[in-house]
């Protein structure tokens, strides 16, 4: 086989050049070679030539989306696009090779890109020069991406690592959206615990090595995965019902008490790939996999379902349903039948209709796009999210769950620096007792209830009222699990207590084995308990999975502190992409390695961009600097903008200078954790 060049490849717009000569040097400063001279663009056949073959050698393709793109419905830069998504249906889903960049503020659905490019990670710059971690970024998919080939191939020979770049005066501009590394505002473990809840070991920040995966011992017969159902939509603008349809049938196959269903997150991790069933199944230990496709036209719907015996490829039971689509109830329920009993199991309880009660059909849809947005996580799609919700509660002002799940992104958004903790506790309070008042057995209502009370308001009593009344309601939906988990996480934070929320985050990772977010919280957890040794397992084991999920490096780089290896803290926090988590790691390092002037920088840098959005961290980067003052006062900036991290401060390493002051003892009242 041949060996792809080990290059980088810059596709943009004439004038985007600029900001093509920006990158260009900050990855040739970081040993990148890159082609950027413009007087080699001639055009013609035999530049013609040169482009395509670039494009089909190169190991990273970086196209920069730009207003200039987006203004350009015909370039050259187009054909050059549409050659590096052809040359990907010939890789591996393991190899990382689109890389966006977007220059300005350019929204995800207003983006004039090829669907391929959604797919992966964007990254947004600003019209200033780049930032270094964008270059470490690249380095590390370069690193990674030869890796993976010499283990599939055999050692390649020594190449020059070489950036290409190209700049058609004939097609015009190239605009393009870009890779998006969202900052995750948030402190360092009630925030991990949040991200969870919607998954950030997403796709946009690369994908998981699902070759990893940790081999099950045995592999019980009743098992199975659910794979995301396949948009088979004339315009394939369906995905958020497949998706939708995909996971309420995860949620009915977890009522069996006999039947081991693998969590969505791990199943939804081979979402668009095409690999082998008995691939699959070794990958997440399961016997049989459910497999299928929905075909909509107007409240009309084809379902087409077949549940496979991995070991040998055998159909064990299909179906095709041809149904309204306000018929979407019933055939779950007779699928989920169907299946347990081709694999006799058995059902423990009937599900609630987790997309509520016979409703509007656009109104349903409406919902499951809302849905949809939520559960992708890109910038933007909170937003995007909340019009959904809106506009199903326009249609149908009595619809309960779309209340419930409005306000839930509502007390998502302060995660994100979208909104104060003010403005979304006013938002989240009418939003969610709404639904309450419309639906008092709403189980995700009540949940989300609790989390508003614990995260928000400081009200712990409030917030274990509402998280065992959502137990209660339904102890086997996911939002009444998720409660449990919610409780015994909160009752640590306030008595310090970790093995219950450990063991449960153990369990469910059995279910889960993909789920790169689960073992961060399940790291967090560990951080929190002092348990310094088993959190750095469970991060290296997240990196494993994901090189670049956000956050994480900054995490082992405090866990590798606490275990007093600071050379190789220092290294760990220099890889993490995420700058506001990069900074106040970086903080208390180079305090511990007595560089000073460096911690200065870094907490200087701190202040300056993340005061609105980053008080917590901001104090506990002052506490680590022994600054008791400082660390009090940005505590108190912290409360007033609702800080979700303050619920931690009686457990968090980072404080351990500041316990032995009488304020400390005070603001651990004032947040109800004494």
């Amino acid at each position: 086989m041949i060996q792809p060049s080990k290059a980088v490849f810059l596709s943009y717009a004439s004038e985007d050049a600029d900001a093509a000569l920006r990158i260009c040097e900050l990855l040739r400063s970081s040993g990148i070679e890159v082609w950027l001279d413009q007087s080699e663009l001639r055009g013609g056949d035999s530049w013609d030539r040169q482009i395509r073959k670039q494009i089909h050698d190169c190991s990273l393709f970086v196209p920069i989306i730009s207003a200039n793109t987006q203004s350009r419905p015909e370039g050259y830069f187009r054909l050059e696009w549409k050659l590096a998504v052809e040359r990907t249906h010939l890789m591996s889903d393991r190899l990382s090779f689109l890389v966006p960049v977007v220059l300005g503020d350019i929204r995800d659905r207003d983006a004039d890109v090829p669907d391929a490019f959604r797919a992966v990670q964007w990254t947004r710059l600003s019209s200033g020069p780049p930032s270094p971690s964008f270059a470490e970024r690249i380095t590390r998919l370069l690193s990674s991406g030869q890796a993976q080939q010499q283990s599939e191939d055999g050692p390649s020979p020594s190449i020059g690592t070489t950036a290409r770049a190209s700049s058609s005066s004939l097609g015009g501009s190239r605009s393009r959206r870009s890779m998006v590394v969202i900052p995750v505002a948030v402190a360092a473990l009630a925030a991990a615990y949040l991200l969870i809840d919607r998954f950030l070991l997403s796709r946009h920040a690369s994908d998981p090595v699902l070759a990893s995966a940790p081999a099950a011992a045995q592999v019980p017969e009743k098992s199975i995965a659910v794979l995301p159902f396949v948009d088979m939509s004339e315009k394939r603008d369906q995905e958020y019902f497949s998706d939708g349809l995909s996971e309420e049938l995860i949620d009915h196959l977890t009522r069996s008490a006999d039947l081991k269903v693998i969590a969505r997150t791990s199943s939804f991790q081979f979402k668009g790939k095409n690999e082998d069933v008995r691939s699959i199944a070794a990958k997440l230990g399961v016997a049989n996999l459910l497999e299928g496709s929905v075909r909509t036209a107007g409240h009309e719907m084809r379902v087409t379902v077949q549940l496979i015996r991995a070991s040998d490829g055998t159909h064990l039971w299909s179906q095709t349903y041809d149904r309204l689509v306000s018929d979407v109830f019933k055939v779950q329920d007779e699928i989920a039948g169907k299946v347990v009993q081709a694999l006799n199991a058995t059902f423990a309880g009937a599900p609630n209709a987790a997309w509520g009660a016979e409703q509007n059909t656009e109104a349903l849809k409406a919902l499951l796009k809302g849905d949809f947005f939520y559960n992708r996580g890109n910038a933007g799609d909170n937003d995007l999210a909340i019009e959904q919700y809106q506009r199903a509660l326009a249609i149908d002002p009595t619809y309960a769950l779309a209340w419930a799940k409005l306000g839930r992104v509502y007390i998502f958004g302060v995660q994100f620096g979208e909104l104060s903790g003010h403005e979304a506790r006013a938002k989240a309070h009418d939003a969610l007792n709404r639904a309450v008042a419309l639906d008092p057995n709403l189980v995700i209502a009540h949940r989300w209830l609790g989390r508003m009370y614990a995260q928000i308001d400081y009200n712990y009593p409030a917030a274990e009222s509402e998280f065992r009344q959502a137990m209660t309601l339904d102890s086997l939906s996911p939002d009444g699990r998720k409660a449990h988990e919610d409780l015994l996480t909160f009752n640590g934070f306030r008595t310090g207590q970790f093995d219950p929320i450990i063991t449960l985050v153990q369990q469910d990772l059995e279910l889960n084995p993909l789920d790169a977010g689960a073992l961060w919280f399940l790291g967090a957890m560990q951080y929190a308990a002092g348990r310094f040794q088993d959190a750095l397992a469970s991060q290296r084991r997240v990196l494993e999975l994901n090189p670049v999920f956000s956050g994480v490096w900054a995490d082992s780089a405090l866990t590798l502190l606490q275990l007093g290896d600071v050379s190789e803290a220092l290294n760990s926090a220099k890889r993490e992409v995420d700058e506001l988590a990069r900074l106040s790691a970086l903080t208390c390092i180079y305090f511990a390695n007595q560089r000073k002037a460096d911690s200065d920088a870094s907490i200087g840098a701190l202040e300056s961009k993340y005061a609105n959005v980053g008080a917590y961290r901001i104090a506990l980067a002052h506490a680590c600097r022994q600054e008791a003052d400082a660390a009090f006062a940005w505590l108190d900036n912290a409360y007033q903008q609702r800080s979700s991290g303050l619920v931690e401060l009686k457990v968090d390493p980072l404080a351990k200078s500041l316990r032995s002051d009488e304020r400390f003892t005070r603001l651990l009242k004032k947040l109800d954790l004494q």
